[in-house]
This record gives structure tokens, sequence and C-alpha cells, in this order.
């Protein structure tokens, strides 16, 4: 349907080819052939050409037509933030790590990966303040280093979101059964005809999927609300916990403090900090946010602090209550309230479980559907799905597309969210984000020297570097503590060298991160240390996935983001020659008055 301007006016979807593909590049199988052989020119401009804050704010906006609804304030944010961190990993990983690596020193292990985890949500606060657009991490990417990086990165973040809010699902699933005194699978029905980790369907996962992915369609405020509710809830439930257990305290049971000593204490903090993930979920929203320089930084810090004194009292809690050798890996807290004589209280252990699920699908339902928006106002995915909803002010094709995925692998597959938390992706992208906040603090075209950039990026390598080398260290578990020292000696010269002779290009406007470069530097030696943690078989679905990404990229997703840069790029020069001749005639129409006043 055209406009009167004569502008193409898109629907939510007609499912026709221009919904999907109406670049240049894909309008003849002759453009096509062409485009794909300017791949190579085409590839190096998406690589070296960075995006701008203006664009991200204003261009990529109108690209979905409606603006999305401003409605959240800082109080939303920090239930937003609880919402999406606090769900069943507590419940279980406090247990696991108790017992198998750090004695009651869990504690301490909650407080280093809650620090850790506040590195990375002091960078992105920064970010999701100078840039409140929609597509979270992907955006502040574009803008520092590049549509590829953002890409691959982006497409990563997207495949864990959608497994894991699968994996949720079905635990939600097992959870409900468990909490009407059934057997786990009691909802699943056997699929005998299909393989064997694909023959459990699972219809009540889809349902609660189907019902989360409603209710993010429906309206952003409601959402809030909604989780507003469940995690008060949930927090009068952590109370509980933490309360009724303090009363069967023992602290006999804190007589050997961290029998697995240091190695254990930073082993089990490595597993917990995907307890704290969620996070950036949350940074998606800025778009909605009623004042972003405000709002973000007391949402984001503040829902974290909130979770990280939560897990640490419930962490200390479970240790008073039972010897951390007695305690069980699978039902923590359910086995010690069991041991203590109350039984009953399995139930609010469950239903607390329960909710917390429910949290996260519903803030990573909204999460992902965001970040699928942006991408798709770049055309990096079908530009049909960075829609937003004139009604609703929500992006409801991505939504709708991001739950139709996560409940087709919900029914089918076989996922243990408890059993595989290990996240690549999102430590890979913490990195990044890391490493892009430090480009936009010294990194500046035009502004940051040629001898300043050359120093910066060789200090950069040097941090990437040095960090690397303490996690492989870690890795293969070297028993002498010098060459850690000494990895270390080298990770805070580079960052001092840093701070004394490269200066700062760039100062944020209304927000910005403490101690840099020492913070964000902190965070990607952190994020890499993690990363060395996780196993080969995380890797090896990193590198699948990736691959075809990749694949995707080259035939489809570059040649259609370059034409609409190019495009957009001609309407800005265009619209610049238009404002320039305005002013020559208005200048022109001037000198021609005065010198008729001066005739």
């Amino acid at each position: 349907m055209e406009t009167e301007s004569g502008a193409l006016r898109r629907r939510a979807c007609s499912f026709t080819k221009a919904d999907f593909l109406p670049e240049e590049s894909f309008k003849s199988w002759g453009n096509y052939a062409k485009a794909l052989g300017e791949t190579g020119m085409r590839l190096k401009d998406r690589v070296f050409t960075r995006s701008l804050d203006e664009i991200e704010l204003n261009e990529m906006e109108a690209q979905s037509q409606h603006q999305m609804k401003k409605s959240l304030t800082w109080w939303d944010l920090i239930w937003l933030g609880i919402g999406a961190v606090i769900g069943t990993g507590i419940f279980v990983l406090t247990g696991q790590e108790a017992k198998i690596d750090a004695g009651p020193a869990v504690i301490l292990s909650y407080a280093v990966s809650g620090v850790s985890a506040m590195l990375s949500v002091f960078c992105y606060t920064e970010f999701a303040v100078e840039i409140p657009a929609a597509g979270g991490s992907f955006a502040y990417l574009r803008v520092e280093m590049g549509d590829f990086v953002a890409f691959i990165a982006a497409g990563n973040i997207i495949f864990e979101y959608v497994i894991s809010c699968a994996a949720v699902a079905r635990s939600w699933s097992s959870y409900l059964a468990t909490l009407l005194n059934h057997n786990a699978n009691y909802f699943r029905i056997i699929a005998h005809n299909l393989p064997q980790d694909f023959n459990q369907l699972d219809p009540i996962a889809v349902c609660i999927i189907s019902i989360i992915g409603i209710a993010a369609i429906f309206s952003t405020k409601f959402s809030s609300r909604f989780n507003y509710i469940a995690s008060i809830l949930h927090i009068l439930i952590i109370v509980f916990i933490v309360v009724a257990g303090l009363t069967k305290a023992d602290v006999k049971n804190y007589t050997e403090f961290a029998p697995y000593g240091a190695h254990g204490i930073f082993k089990a903090s490595a597993v917990l900090f995907f307890a704290y993930v969620g996070f950036d979920a949350v940074s998606t929203m800025a778009e909605e946010t009623k004042n972003p320089g405000r709002d973000i930084p007391i949402g984001l810090v503040g829902s974290m602090t909130i979770t990280t004194f939560a897990y640490c009292l419930m962490a200390a809690t479970l240790c008073l209550m039972q010897p951390y050798d007695q305690i069980d890996p699978d039902a923590p807290f359910s086995i010690a309230f069991k041991a203590t004589g109350m039984d009953w209280a399995k139930y609010i252990v469950a239903l607390g479980a329960l909710k917390g699920m429910t949290s996260v699908l519903l803030v990573s339902a909204m999460g992902q559907a965001r970040y699928l928006t942006h991408i798709a106002r770049t055309h990096m995915a079908p530009p049909c799905l960075g829609y937003v909803n004139e009604k609703f002010g929500t992006p409801i094709n991505a939504t709708i597309v991001m739950l139709v995925a996560t409940a087709v692998i919900a029914l089918f597959t076989d996922l243990n969210i408890l059993a595989n938390l290990l996240s690549i992706s999102t430590l890979f992208i913490f990195m990044l984000v890391a490493i892009a906040l430090l480009i936009r603090r010294y990194y500046v075209s035009g502004i940051s020297s040629l001898r300043h950039q050359i120093f910066f990026i060789t200090f950069i390598l040097v941090i990437l570097a040095s960090s690397a080398a303490i996690a492989v260290c870690w890795a293969i578990e070297v028993a002498s503590w010098i060459p850690f020292l000494l990895t270390l000696i080298v990770w805070f010269l580079s960052t001092l060298g840093l701070r004394l002779f490269v200066p700062q290009a760039r100062n944020p406007k209304l927000w910005g991160v403490p101690l840099v470069p020492w913070l964000p530097s902190a965070s990607i030696a952190i994020n890499i240390f993690l990363l060395g943690s996780i196993d080969a078989k995380s890797y090896m679905r990193f590198a699948v996935w990736t691959g075809g990404l990749l694949v995707y990229y080259l035939f489809f997703g570059l040649h259609a983001s370059y034409d609409a840069a190019r495009e957009s790029s001609d309407k800005r020069a265009e619209a610049a020659k238009q404002l320039q001749k305005m002013e020559e005639g208005s200048t022109n129409s001037q000198m021609g008055a005065d010198m008729n006043t001066c005739g």
C-alpha cells in the first residue's frame, strides 16, 4: 500500500517476497549474481564501517514504523532485572557447588560471581544510557565494532535465548508435576517413532511459552506489572526460606568453612556466574524507558545488588541447615528442610522455583524479541520482523517468530537447563561489550591520533593475551602461583599503560562507567577466565552455530544490510543537499532584499 508521499508502508507481514527480501540485490537473479560477485568488497565495507549513535536511535527506530511505548521506570527495571536473573539456578547450583567445590565458602563464591556480573552490568549501563535502543548489545557493537561483529554476537545470543527458554519451559513442566505430587515426566507424551532424545513431547511447555508470548505481545507495561507482582511473591518465598532455614541453623556446620581451599571457591564462582545471567535482556528495553539517563543505572545496578544479596543469604542459610557434605546436589533446599523436620516446606520451594522460571521466561521473551527487532531494522534479518504494532507498541512479529522457534524446540527436545547452564555465547558477548566500551572511550575516528590509535590497539591486544594466559593456566590447573602472578602483572601494566598513554577521546554525556579503563579491563579478564572453564561440547556448539550464521550472512544478511545502509546513506546525502539549497536560497533572498533596500 502506498502513502501519499509514495513511500511503501508495510503492515505487520503479508508473507510476500517484499516483506523478506525487498532489497535491490534480490530484485532479480542477475542482481543477486552481481551482489555475490561483490561479496569481498561488501564484507570489507560492513566489517570496517561503524554505525553512529543517532542512526541507531533515529533511523533504525523509524524502520519499525511505530514507536515502542515509553512506559518503564527505574522501579520497573529493577523488578525486570530480578525476574530475569533469579530463576531455578539458585535452587540447584547452590547445593551442587557447596557439596562438590566450595563447602560453606560457597557464599564467597556467590559474592565473587556477583562482583563479576556487576562489572558487566556497568559496561551495559553506559551503553544503554547513551544508546537507548531495543537492540541492546547488537546496537552497541554496531556503533563501536561494525555490522559483522554485531551480527555474529547477536545471532549467538538469540540462539542462547531460544535454547535456554525451551529448557526453562520443560523444567517448568517438571516442577508443576512435582508440585502436584506426580512424577517429573507426568505431563509428557511418549512418541515411540521419534529418536531417543526427541520423543518426550511436552505440551505443557508449549502452553506456558504461548501464554508468556501473548503477555509479551499485549503490553510491555502489563508484562512489567505481572513480573513485578510475581517477583514480590518470589522475594517473599526467598525471605521465608531464609527465615525458616535460620531457625534450624547450626553454626557447627561452618567449622570447616573452606574445605576445598581458594581453588574450590573460584571454581565454584565460575559455575555460579551463570546464576546471574539474564540482566542483558533488561538493556534491550531501554527504548521503552521514560528517562534512560536516570532509570537504567538505577534499574540494572539495583537489581544486581538485590540479587547478589539474596543469593549470598540463601547460600549461607543452606550451609547452616546442613553439613556441606550431606547437601543434596539436585534438590538442596527441599531435602534440607526435610532433614530438619519441615518436609511440607518443599512445596514452597517448588512454588518459588516455578515462579522464578515464569519470570525468566517472560523477561527473556521480551528481550529476545527486541534483539531480533533491531537486527531486522538493519535488514540483516527480514525487515518485516522489525515491525512494531501501533496499538500495543510492541514488536509483535519478532515476538511471534521467537515464540514459535522456542515452542518447537521445547515440545520435542529433552533439555535440562540445570545441567547445561554454561553459556559461551553470553560470556563472549559480555567480553565484546567491555572491549566496545574501551573503544568508545579511547578510539574515536577523527579525534584519536594515529599514535594513540596504535597504542590503544597494542594495549588491548596485550590485555586480551594476558587474560587468556590466566584462563589457560587455570584450565590446565598449574600448581605454581608464579605464572598467575606474571600474567596478572602483564594485565595490570597493559591496563595502566592504557590509562597513562592513551587519552580518552570521548566522555559520556549522561552517565558513565567509573574507574575506566580498570573496570572494563577487569570485566574482559574475568569473562575470558570464565570462558576457559567451559567444556569442549559448548565450544563445538558455538563453532557449528557460528558457522551457520556466517553462511546466512555471506549469502543473505550481508547483501541486504549493505543495500539498506547504502540507501540510508543516499537519503542522508539527498537531505543534506536539500538543506543546503534551502539555506542558499534563503541567503540569496536576503541578499536581494538588502540590495533592494539599498537601492
